[in-house]
C-alpha cells in the first residue's frame, strides 16, 4: 500500500483545464445585474429604491480556487466515484450544485468524523478536500488507502497552519480563536501533531472565554475551574497547569479581526503579567493570520456603512462564519438588518433570515413581512465569501419585485 502514496495521486494545483469548464462556472455563477451594478459605481436606483453595494463581496480567491478545483476534478474523472470530505464551501447551493454533479459528501456541516464512510473509500476513488482544508489524519487515512487526493485547502489557511505547526514545535500551546466545533478550526488544531509537534492547543470562542484563560494565567482561577469552562475546547489531556506556560495565538482566518487581535492582546497582557515583560518572548507569540478577503469584506462593509441605510442585507450560508460575522456588524449600525441564506428568501413582501448573532450551527430562519418601508428606501447589500454573484443579483431581482419593480424600469 505504502506504493500508492505517492505525489502522482495527491493534486494541490488542479488539472490545468479551467479554460474547459469555464463556460459552467459562468452559466452557474456569473450574474450581468451584479456587473452593471459594478460599473455603475456599486449602485442602481429605480423607484425609489436605491441599493448600494459594498466594494468587496462574494466569492474570494481561495472560495473561487476550490469550486474550480471542483469542476476540474468531475471534468477530469468523468468515470470515478468522487467525494469532498465536507462542506465545499458554506454555501447550499454551491454544495446542492456539487451534488447534482454526482459528487458524494462524506460528512456535512459540523456532524464530525466520517469514519465509517472512510471505510468504504477504495483506491480507485477521488477525493476532494475542501477550503477548510481537513484534519491531517484523515488526511493520512486517505493516502494509506491510495485515493486520488485533491487538496483546495484555501492558502490563508495554510499560512495559519504553519505558524501553529511553527508554535508546537517550539513547545508552545496553540491558543486558537475560533469555533471549536468549526471544520477549519478542527482541521488547524491537527497541525499540532505535525513534524512531531506537542499536540497541545485550546480554542477559545470570545472575549469571555479568553477571560477565563488570563484569569488563569494571573492566579485568578484554578486548574479544575478552567477545565470545567472550556473542556469543550482542549485537546486530549490538557493540563492548564504546564500547557499555559507559553502560548502561540492563530485563529480561525473567518472570525472578526478586530476580535482576534483583542484576544491576543489580553493573552499578552497576562501572560506579561505573570512572567515579566523581559520575559515575554518565552512565553507569548502572536501573529496577524486573518484571512485578508475577510479583512477586505469587514472593511468594505464598515466603509458601506457611513452611508445613510434604511435596510441592510446580507447575503450567504447560515452556516458561514464570515457571513455571520458580517451580519453582526450590520446589526450594530443598521437595525434593519438581515441575514439571508440566498436570494429567494425575499420573496414578495416576506424574508427569511436569520437574526443576526445566533450560533453558527443554529438553523433558526423566521419569516419577517412588512420588512420593507414604504416610500425611498436605501438598502446596503453585501455577501460572504462563500456567496456567488448570482444570489447576490438574484437577491437585487426579488428587492425590485417586493417593490413591483422589475429589471426593465432600471436605468441603464
Amino acid at each position: 500500500m505504502q506504493q500508492k502514496d505517492s505525489k502522482d495521486k495527491y493534486f494541490r494545483k488542479g488539472f490545468k483545464m479551467r479554460g474547459d469548464i469555464q463556460h459552467l462556472l459562468d452559466r452557474d455563477y456569473r450574474s450581468e445585474i451584479v456587473e452593471n451594478i459594478r460599473e455603475n459605481g456599486n449602485s442602481m436606483e429605480a423607484g425609489g429604491l436605491t441599493i448600494h453595494l459594498a466594494d468587496e463581496f462574494g466569492f474570494c480567491y481561495g472560495v473561487d480556487r476550490a469550486v474550480d478545483y471542483a469542476f476540474q476534478t468531475r471534468e477530469k474523472f468523468p468515470d470515478r466515484r468522487i467525494f469532498i470530505t465536507g462542506d465545499m464551501i458554506h454555501n447550499a447551493s454551491m454544495n446542492d450544485r456539487l451534488r447534482d454533479m454526482g459528487i458524494e459528501f462524506l460528512s456535512e456541516g459540523f456532524d464530525g468524523r466520517p469514519d465509517e464512510k472512510f471505510d468504504e473509500l477504495t483506491e480507485e476513488d477521488v477525493i476532494i478536500l475542501p477550503a477548510f482544508g481537513a484534519p491531517i489524519d484523515w488526511v493520512k487515512r486517505l493516502r494509506d488507502k491510495g485515493c486520488i487526493v485533491v487538496d483546495t485547502t484555501c492558502g490563508s489557511v495554510l499560512s495559519v497552519w504553519k505558524r501553529v505547526t511553527r508554535y508546537a514545535g517550539k513547545g508552545f500551546t496553540s491558543v486558537i480563536h475560533g469555533k471549536y466545533y468549526h471544520e477549519e478550526t478542527q482541521a488547524t488544531a491537527s497541525q499540532t501533531w505535525k513534524d512531531g509537534g506537542n499536540g497541545k492547543f485550546l480554542v477559545v470562542r470570545n472575549m469571555a472565554e479568553t477571560g477565563y484563560v488570563t484569569d488563569f494565567i494571573r492566579g485568578n482561577m484554578d486548574a479544575a475551574e478552567l477545565t470545567e469552562k472550556l473542556s469543550h475546547g482542549m485537546c486530549p489531556g490538557f493540563d492548564p497547569d504546564e500547557d499555559l506556560q507559553s502560548v502561540g495565538v492563530a485563529n480561525q482566518t473567518t472570525m472578526l479581526m478586530k476580535e482576534t487581535m483583542e484576544v491576543g492582546e489580553e493573552i499578552r497582557k497576562a501572560m506579561s503579567d505573570r512572567y515579566g515583560a523581559e520575559n515575554l518572548d518565552d512565553h507569548f507569540e502572536l501573529f496577524d493570520t486573518i484571512c485578508s478577503a475577510t479583512q477586505d469584506r469587514q472593511d468594505a462593509l464598515f466603509e458601506l456603512l457611513e452611508n445613510e441605510l434604511d435596510v441592510m442585507v446580507i447575503v450567504g450560508g447560515y452556516n458561514s462564519s464570515n457571513t455571520n460575522n458580517l451580519a453582526i456588524i450590520a446589526k450594530e449600525r443598521v437595525p434593519q438588518s438581515f441575514h439571508i441564506a440566498n436570494g429567494d428568501c425575499i420573496s414578495g413582501g416576506s424574508i427569511h433570515h436569520k437574526p443576526p448573532g445566533t450560533p453558527l450551527d443554529a438553523r433558526e430562519e423566521i419569516e419577517e413581512k412588512e420588512w420593507l418601508p414604504e416610500g425611498p428606501v436605501r438598502i446596503g447589500l453585501t455577501a460572504g465569501a462563500s456567496t456567488p454573484n448570482s444570489q447576490i443579483g438574484l437577491a437585487v431581482k426579488n428587492l425590485l419585485e417586493a417593490r413591483g419593480l422589475s429589471m426593465d424600469e432600471v436605468p441603464g
